[in-house]
């Protein structure tokens, strides 16, 4: 895949501008090919290929040969999950222990669950007392929302994407996606599985580049397109959604955090010490979900940043394909240096370097790549930009506190309201705590556990809207009530 192209009613084109971008190689620096820039003509014609596709064949369908096909394209991902594993980390440079296990299968469920939510939740339907006596009925029929652009992420480029894919073309919809122009591989494969499995031409349609004045902004501002699904940060979120406006086109949103983990002195150390490292550390930091500042109660504080920064320095950074990597790269040269701002604003801020705070000497051509130390601080106020910002990289403040109400207090004090994370062994404090933190996923005593039939969103500049499950269906149809006069 030296020339990645878009994906466009069923075929391969460069598009018309002859313009590219080059694919870089996080591990070492290197590039990997060029990327073709979709501009306005490609988006346009993706767009419109894909509205033929909703008229057409795809719109007359029946749902149970719909949802056949998709299962069919989950089983292609299946079939060709080592291409998939290969393209997923030459793009990130994720460990393959990670990208094998969460990345591609999670890639090729999203397409199975979804199919099967919509085969097995019903509309509502209600009886009507009438003046005559005979009554009426009204019933549910949900009806697809129409053309969906779908902007997904860097950091789960497949699993992020599918989560959109799987349910907007279970429900009816088609699609024209723009995946990240760090990394485009798994969509573009994904374009490949499409045509082998006989999905039609123009349900799902591929179009490559960034956001301003190239396929992002085209996307998102034509006229064409019905409804609008975003993954990434706030401030493209923000942009998206006026772009929405024009039109009154629905958005779906899922957005920065900068999450919490509470830890009570009552609970599991081990289990707090495990699952907080893999929630602070797990894909170099760049996961949406992960903690950035760790809250612990005070008499278990020393002992649990001892043992944090003891595992810490335990990870081992290295090629994705050695069994014992435990951390890989961040994305790009970009995002390192946005990362290792943060980590020297977070010393002029006055924060004690537990472990960490710099860049890891890495032998050979590794050198050449995106790495950064895995990094643990203590000694901030709750006002430093460390504790507001989210920094996106392997790296959390740990703070200590004397009560349950502080602790809850500390966690909501934040613009952001993704997730949090409570380590306790008392039910009773588990249940209470959940409830008062102000997010849209409260794990207790785990991380990053997803039952996918279950609602997934954030609150305040974390999202707008959920999905998963039924909640998905809400977002990817319209419900339409029929009435019926006996």
């Amino acid at each position: 895949m030296k020339d990645i192209l878009n994906f466009i009613d069923g075929e391969f084109t460069k598009g018309t501008s002859g313009r590219t971008f080059d694919n870089i190689n996080p591990i070492n620096g290197e590039k990997l090919g060029v990327v073709h820039e979709a501009l306005e003509p490609e988006v346009d014609a993706a767009v419109q290929a894909a509205r033929r596709a909703l008229d057409g064949p795809w719109g007359t369908m029946s749902v149970a040969d719909r949802t056949a096909l998709l299962h069919r394209v989950a089983d292609g991902i299946n079939a060709r999950f080592d291409e998939f594993l290969d393209a997923e980390i030459l793009d990130t440079g994720k460990p393959l222990s990670l990208a094998s296990h969460i990345d591609i299968p999670r890639g090729a469920a999203n397409f199975k669950v979804f199919a099967d939510v919509v085969k097995n939740v019903p509309a509502e339907t209600f009886q009507l007392d009438t003046p005559d006596g005979r009554g009426a009925l009204n019933y549910g029929l949900r009806t697809p929302k129409g053309v969906v652009a779908v902007i997904s992420p860097w950091n789960l480029p497949l699993l992020l994407m599918t989560w959109k894919v799987g349910p907007a073309l279970a429900c009816g919809n088609t699609v024209v996606v723009k995946p990240s122009e760090e990394t485009p591989r798994t969509t573009t494969l994904l374009g490949e599985v499409m045509k082998e499995v006989g999905m039609p031409d123009g349900v799902f349609n591929v179009v490559h580049g960034f956001g301003p004045e190239s396929a992002g902004a085209y996307l998102t501002q034509h006229p064409g397109v019905d409804a609008i699904t975003f993954t990434g940060e706030t401030r493209t979120g923000e942009a998206i959604m006026k772009a929405a406006a024009v039109g009154l086109r629905h958005v779906s949103m899922e957005c920065g955090g900068k999450n919490a983990g509470v830890v009570f002195a009552d609970c599991d150390l081990d289990k707090a010490i495990e699952g907080t490292m893999r929630s602070v550390f797990a894909n170099c930091g760049q996961v949406c979900l992960g903690t950035e500042r760790v809250y612990v109660e005070r008499p278990i504080f020393d002992e649990f940043v001892k043992r944090l920064k003891s595992s810490a320095e335990n990870l081992r950074l290295g090629r994705p394909e050695d069994g014992d990597t435990s951390m890989g790269p961040l994305i790009s040269e970009e995002h390192r240096e946005k990362v290792l701002s943060y980590y020297k604003l977070a010393v002029e801020e006055g924060a004690t370097v537990v472990t960490g705070g710099g860049v890891p000497k890495m032998d050979g051509n590794l050198a050449s790549g995106w790495w950064v130390e895995p990094t643990i601080w203590t000694g901030l106020p709750e006002t430093a930009r460390v504790i507001k910002e989210e920094v996106f990289g392997p790296c959390c403040h740990v703070q200590p506190f004397d009560s349950e109400d502080e602790a809850i207090r500390m966690a909501n004090h934040t613009d952001y309201g993704l997730a949090t994370a409570i380590w306790t062994e008392d039910l009773s404090r588990a249940h209470r705590v959940a409830a008062q933190i102000d997010v849209g996923i409260a794990w207790v005593n785990s991380w990053f556990l997803r039952d996918l039939r279950t609602a997934f969103g954030g609150t305040k500049h974390s999202g707008i809207g959920r999905e998963g499950g039924v909640h998905s269906l809400e977002f990817y149809t319209e419900l339409r009530n029929v009435c019926v006069k006996l």
